[in-house]
């Protein structure tokens, strides 16, 4: 397979990338951001871009992909509406209408988290912004398009946010991750199952398109 990384510098794309290097039927990975990973691996390009909301002048570089994995976001706190359906809903669009243009074969993996409002009309702002980009994600002529909707995520081998302050809670809380994981695996997932589920996606398709934690946990 070949696989279109967005957001593999985050903590989610961090362990997304992982698993995609490791997997011997993928053959090349492309991420994209506006800056590097930083990673170096035979299978890896990285194609830096710096406008996320206008892929006319790489068209040619977006062809020939057997899924994509969507993980970039960024946090509401502080946020008002319209800035942040731009940074979700508008930057997320523009990416995936050129890509189920370019790759009609292709499965679109989005991330976009628990509590997720797919009628667009609750009193959450996040909530309603994310459920209006899964339903136009939704829309589009992919072949399949699945939107994953993780809680708690325990980042594994190395993934680190990109946010000082969540670094430091997780390194504070990490000991309890790992024992409510064990206790209570239906209620969080971690970045390394992330991956290798998106993995499965691809490969095989899921029961739903709507995957909260328990489904992420339950495709192996």
């Amino acid at each position: 397979m070949n696989i279109l990384i967005f957001g593999a510098t985050g903590m989610v794309g961090q362990g997304v990338l992982r698993e995609c290097l490791l997997a011997p039927d993928v053959e090349r990975v492309v991420t994209i951001g506006r800056s590097v990973t930083g990673n170096t691996h035979p299978k890896l390009y990285e194609l830096v871009h710096k406008d996320m909301y206008d892929y006319s002048g790489i068209e040619s570089e977006l062809k020939g992909f057997d899924a994509c994995f969507f993980c970039l976001g960024v946090s509401s706190v502080g946020m008002k509406e319209p800035d942040y359906k731009r940074v979700t809903y508008d930057l997320t669009l523009a990416a995936a209408t050129v890509l189920a243009r370019l790759n009609p074969g292709m499965t679109f993996t989005y991330v976009t988290g628990a509590g997720t409002d797919s009628t667009e009309r609750g009193s959450s702002m996040w909530a309603r912004v994310k459920g209006a980009t899964e339903n136009a994600l939704l829309r589009l002529p992919f072949k399949a398009a699945y939107m994953f909707r993780p809680g708690v995520i325990q980042p594994l081998n190395g993934a680190r946010s990109k946010t000082p302050l969540y670094n430091g809670i997780y390194v504070v809380i990490a000991p309890l991750l790992s024992l409510a994981y064990r206790l209570w695996p239906d209620r969080m997932t971690t970045t390394e199952q992330v991956g290798r589920a998106m993995l499965i996606v691809a490969r095989r398709g899921a029961p739903k398109v709507l995957l909260e934690t328990p489904d992420i946990n339950a495709l192996r």
